[in-house]
């Protein structure tokens, strides 16, 4: 396995038959997302984030997960930029466009003040975060050391407490351990075929992506060296130590904090779901049927109408009903 894995990491785009056109980075980075709007970068410490902003009003900013970007939220802020402004980053989990420093700390809280920095710089204040699976476990670590530009907080499906990571996923961080980037080369090897991106997909989603989005979510994983080796950096230091440490400051947090959880996940049970609505003291908890963990592939206009009342609602304004039934309450079964 090792020596495989090892021939895999000379030269990923050297084996023949590679479906995607090998364009440069300037253009694959500016098709990473599929979200409308302008591409911007800010520069950081630690490298430069590129994101997207569409929108004006309250600002919520969006986190996604590993092997992801932005394209995960395009449906939502599709529905919320007509009364939001949404930004939405590309953080460094091997979606992302254009590798860190390599000296930047991809830890979970080292991500997390990439977040920080990321709001500071753009001056955001009365920020709402909206997190998905790692970015859920990144918005906690941001509200768990420098909750001060955050007004409220929704996490959808996600890391949190003893399952970082879930005992299903660990294994990408023991490979990441033991093999290092040959082991994210040997996936981004794998990841060249459509069936193998469908079946990941599959894990985490009900709904079948079309070539577009898988293009946007395997492409920079794919072509770019040095976004394997920041997404092997951040595998190799998950540890459920930054997760139960910020679950510390949960009690304390009490701004508003909407929880929305799909009730066909593989990975996050939800009886983290209903933890997280217990230890915060301000919390509200939404079942969303038929969603596995990537409830804004599976229900964007659900989520988007969610959190459109929460904001408006934590804000003392008069909100629009959604006009869907409310679906059942999670239990912990």
């Amino acid at each position: 396995m090792y020596r495989f894995i090892d021939t895999v990491s000379i030269d990923v785009m050297s084996i023949t038959g590679y479906y995607l056109d090998k364009r440069s980075r300037e253009e694959s980075a500016v098709d990473a997302s599929l979200i409308k709007g302008e591409v911007r970068e800010v520069r950081l410490e630690q490298g430069v984030i590129r994101y997207r902003e569409v929108g004006s009003g309250p600002v919520l900013l969006f986190a996604h997960g590993v092997l992801a970007n932005g394209t995960l939220w395009r449906d939502v802020v599709a529905s919320l930029s007509g009364c939001f402004r949404c930004i939405v980053p590309d953080l460094p989990l091997g979606g992302h466009s254009i590798p860190m420093r390599p000296d930047a700390d991809l830890t979970l809280p080292g991500v997390a003040r990439i977040v920080v920095d990321f709001i500071e710089t753009l001056d955001l204040r009365d920020v709402t975060l909206v997190g998905n699976d790692t970015g859920g476990a990144i918005c906690q670590g941001v509200i768990s050391g420098h909750p001060g530009r955050i007004s409220g907080l929704v996490l959808t499906n996600c890391d949190a407490y003893g399952a970082f990571f879930p005992v299903l996923l660990s294994p990408f961080h023991y490979a990441a351990t033991f093999y290092g980037k040959r082991f994210v080369d040997f996936l981004s090897w794998t990841l060249r075929a459509r069936l193998a991106q469908r079946a990941l997909l599959k894990t985490v989603a009900v709904r079948h992506m079309d070539e577009a989005t898988l293009d946007a979510y395997a492409t920079p994983l794919i072509q770019e060296s040095g976004v394997r080796r920041d997404l092997a950096r951040f595998l190799r230091g998950v540890s459920n130590r930054y997760t139960l440490e910020a679950a510390r400051s949960f009690p304390r947090f009490h701004r508003p904090v909407l929880i929305v959880w799909g009730d066909k996940d593989f990975f996050f049970s939800p009886r983290l779901a209903l933890r997280l609505q217990r230890d915060f003291p301000n919390a509200r908890l939404e079942a969303v049927a038929g969603s596995r963990a990537f409830v804004p592939e599976d229900r964007p206009e659900r989520l988007a109408a969610l959190i459109g009342e929460f904001v408006e609602q934590s804000a003392g304004r008069p909100h629009t009903p959604s006009g869907g039934r409310r679906e059942e309450v999670i239990s912990g079964d």
